[in-house]
């Protein structure tokens, strides 16, 4: 009767922890989801500000049509992004897009004085901090749930219901980690 009942209470704390390490997993992945939720929302107003950006852009550099066809490219290849490591990958390529954009305005002086320019500038660079911060929860968030799913004993538990690693949202491109130079 004794040995039963400590079996029973063994029994009953397994499936107490088993229960409770799925819930937590699903608590992690739905804020993973949360958390991309929330980027994709702050690159949804970047992509929405980006034809309005390009078109003041195109008023005053017209023979730099493939740096501007470039960053519509680039915009529409992350907007129809289906997976996560196809937005992360497609979103590095805008990134890096914009910064030739912004290197183009710099030739033309008048464009850099267009008030509706330098508003448009201030939205794009008020939305890339959004994007920063969203970006460093996502990454933080994708941590935990990583980190969760590849420690013991919740592998064992990430293994039997299917948890999988989620990509984390980094640079890709090495010319983005160098430092800046400075010269004067």
């Amino acid at each position: 009767m004794v040995a039963g009942i400590i079996i029973l209470v063994i029994i009953v704390i397994i499936a107490a922890w088993l229960v409770s390490s799925y819930n937590g997993f699903v608590k992690l992945r739905n804020k993973c989801e949360e958390a991309f939720s929330a980027m994709d929302v702050s690159l949804k107003k970047r992509y929405d500000l980006i034809p309005n950006f390009v078109e003041t852009v195109k008023g005053y550099a017209k023979h730099e049509s493939e740096t501007l066809e470039n960053v519509i490219a680039a915009r529409n290849a992350a907007m129809n992004s289906t997976t996560a490591e196809d937005r992360i990958a497609n979103d590095n390529i805008l990134s890096g897009t914009l910064k030739s954009l912004f290197a183009v305005s710099e030739a033309y002086p008048d464009l850099k004085a267009n008030q509706n320019f330098l508003d448009l500038q201030n939205q794009l660079s008020r939305i890339e901090e959004e994007i920063a911060g969203s970006r460093r929860y996502y990454n933080g968030v994708i941590n935990k749930f990583n980190t969760g799913i590849e420690m013991f004993p919740g592998n064992l538990i990430a293994g039997i219901f299917g948890f999988k690693r989620k990509p984390l949202y980094e640079v890709n491109d090495t010319a983005e980690r160098e430092n800046v130079k400075v010269s004067f």
